[in-house]
């Protein structure tokens, strides 16, 4: 079953590290600082798709804020969709 945006469980913290088993996460985001940007990055579903200039094409379609938590033990970053 492919997960959706809505039904990853990622909107809460993760309980543990996948690269060293260590329990304790401080939550953060990230920034994005791309020209026009809005100060944080989003995910959009579906593949990279080049837009005439080379950027992506974006246009229509949905973007999810993405909230990142840190590992207090390696400092390994997990990147999670949060909602819509």
């Amino acid at each position: 079953m492919s997960e959706t945006p809505e039904s990853t469980p990622a909107a809460t913290e993760p309980r543990v590290c996948p690269h060293c088993q260590g329990t304790s996460f401080c939550e953060g985001f990230v920034e994005d600082m791309g020209q026009a940007s809005q100060g944080y990055a989003r995910w959009i579903p579906g593949p990279l798709e080049r837009g005439l200039f080379g950027g992506a094409a974006r246009f229509g379609k949905q973007r999810y804020p993405i909230a990142a938590h840190r590992c207090g033990r390696c400092g390994y970053l997990a990147l999670f969709v949060t909602g819509d």
